[in-house]
C-alpha cells in the first residue's frame, strides 16, 4: 500500500517537470484541457487509492469510486496521462498513451478472472452493477 500511496506525490513531482519542459504555456485550449484532465486524474488516483485500502470483510472493493467504476485507477492514469499529453502538446505522448491503455486492457481482462476465481458469485454480482471503465 505504500508503494501505491507515492504514486501521488511522483505525478504530482512529473506536472512540475512537464512545466520545465522548453515549451512555455501559451494558455491555449490544450493548456486548460490538459490542466483540467491531469488535476482531475490526480483527485481520481487519490480517491481511488484511499478505496482501494479499505476493502470489505472479504477482501473486494465495492465501496467508494468503485461503487461506479471495477477499475476506477486505470481510469485515473489514463485521465492524468492525457492531460499531461495535452499540456505537453506531444502526440508521440498521445500514442504511447494509446499503447499503454491498449496494454492495461489485457491486464484488467487477467485481473478479472482472478477475482472471478477469487470471489466467486459476488464478484459476478459486482460485475452486472458496476462497468469495468465509466
Amino acid at each position: 500500500m505504500n508503494s501505491i500511496l507515492l504514486l501521488v506525490p511522483f505525478l504530482a513531482v512529473r506536472f512540475l517537470l512537464l512545466s520545465a519542459l522548453d515549451k512555455k504555456p501559451d494558455f491555449s485550449w490544450q493548456f486548460y484541457v490538459g490542466t483540467v484532465l491531469y488535476l482531475t486524474g490526480l483527485c481520481l488516483c487519490a480517491a481511488s487509492m484511499v478505496n482501494f485500502s479499505s476493502p470489505d470483510d472479504t477482501g473486494l472493493n465495492i465501496n467508494g469510486i468503485y461503487r461506479f467504476s471495477r477499475n476506477p485507477m486505470y481510469v485515473a492514469y489514463f485521465i492524468c496521462f492525457m492531460g499531461m499529453a495535452f499540456l505537453t502538446q506531444s502526440l508521440v505522448l498521445m500514442g504511447i498513451i494509446m499503447i499503454f491503455q491498449i496494454s492495461a486492457h489485457w491486464i484488467i481482462l487477467a485481473e478479472e478472472r482472478e477475482c472471478i476465481e477469487r470471489f466467486g458469485t459476488a464478484y459476478e454480482e459486482y460485475k452486472k452493477r458496476v462497468r469495468r471503465y465509466i
